[in-house]
């Protein structure tokens, strides 16, 4: 058994991992805090968390010793604070995405989590997709050859001005640059690095075209990013059409692997030119297993357990969970578009690796 909290329910996949936490059998689930009061009411007695203990503070998380990791659902502006608060009482941190839009106090609280040997995990629920899976095999095992193109869009369509429990809504995403492409590029962004590494340089479009109301949303974003020998594009709109067109593509000189859309994903479509083991010469399709959003939220916290229970080590390093960062950051013009940095990986970052 492990023993887990929850800090913060106004993210947008808080009630899934509380779902997560809550229904796990390895789980000994000691409860929720929230800072803010009215909205920790509001979730209280929220169906979405029927049945979930709330607790009075977030010391009283802190402050259990028997506690030994915290599932970090605060906003996008709180969550790498209660995240570092969490390290420096020495529990394990699973940190919903995106790492917040300060640079300099994400490394702080990735050095926080060196130092205190801890296994810090971000909340990027596509890495235990089949389809992500899949291509990411397809790619390292070079049934696809040389990488020189990849494409995704994440698309949504968010109506609400307000949300009165989490911040998935206009007003909240507006208060960090980048708008709509901080809040959702980063589950892009982790799948590209993972695959060609650390860009060379970074450019973006950030539009407001359909927010008149809210003129610093960037509603309609583009960002390409350049690598040796390849070039990646993420297209990120607020006002789609649902169900949103949600697709990921990834171009090489072997075979082309298409994945639409993402949710639900019935199958990967992949083009070759020869065949290769149960790829045919033409058009595959590659049946996927299909799994719900909840589904992914419950394989993250299965990998997660497995790591704190010497299981398995993390499917991600603590590196990968840094490039992505500063990738999304310099997408997002947080961070110089091209950056001269001798600590940053230049090359996928491997997984099983914890620092």
């Amino acid at each position: 058994m492990v023993r887990l909290a929850q800090i913060g329910v106004k993210h947008g996949h808080a009630a899934g991992k509380a779902r997560a936490l809550a229904t796990d059998p390895r789980v000994e689930f000691a409860g929720i805090a929230e800072p803010d009061l009215v909205v920790r009411q509001l979730a209280a007695s929220s169906p979405a968390y029927a049945g979930m203990p709330f607790l009075d503070s977030v010391d009283a998380i802190l402050g259990d010793a028997t506690i030994q990791a915290i599932a970090i659902e605060g906003s996008n502006a709180e969550g790498v604070a209660m995240a570092q608060q969490a390290a420096a009482a020495g529990k394990h941190i699973w940190l919903d995405k995106p790492a917040g839009d300060d640079w300099a106090a994400f490394c702080t609280l990735l050095e926080t989590v060196r130092n205190q040997r801890l296994y810090f995990q971000m909340g990027y629920m596509f890495r235990y997709h089949p389809g992500f899976t899949l291509v990411q095999h397809l790619a390292r095992s070079g049934d696809l050859g040389v990488i020189f193109a990849v494409r995704g869009n994440m698309s949504t369509n968010i109506t609400r001005l307000h949300s009165p429990i989490t911040t998935t809504s206009r007003a909240h995403i507006a208060r960090h640059r980048g708008g709509i492409l901080f809040d959702l590029g980063g589950h892009l962004i982790d799948q590209i690095v993972g695959l060609l590494g650390r860009p060379t340089a970074v450019q973006a479009i950030l539009r407001n075209d359909a927010s008149a109301d809210l003129p610093a949303f960037a509603d309609n974003t583009l960002a390409t990013l350049q690598f040796s020998g390849a070039l990646a594009s993420v297209e990120i709109s607020a006002m789609a059409p649902l169900p949103a067109a949600r697709r990921f593509e990834v171009y090489g000189t072997r075979g082309t692997a298409i994945l639409d859309p993402l949710e639900p994903a019935h199958e990967l479509v992949v083009i070759r030119t020869e065949p290769s083991g149960r790829l045919q010469a033409g058009v595959s399709h590659l049946p996927l297993d299909v799994v719900s959003r909840q589904e992914l939220y419950n394989r993250e916290l299965d990998a997660f357990i497995r790591v704190i229970l010497g299981e398995k080590a993390l499917d991600r390093s603590i590196e990968h969970e840094s490039l992505v960062q500063e990738t999304l950051l310099r997408a997002v013009g947080s961070l110089p578009a091209s950056r001269a940095d001798p600590g940053a990986v230049d090359a996928p970052a491997s997984a099983n690796t914890l620092m």
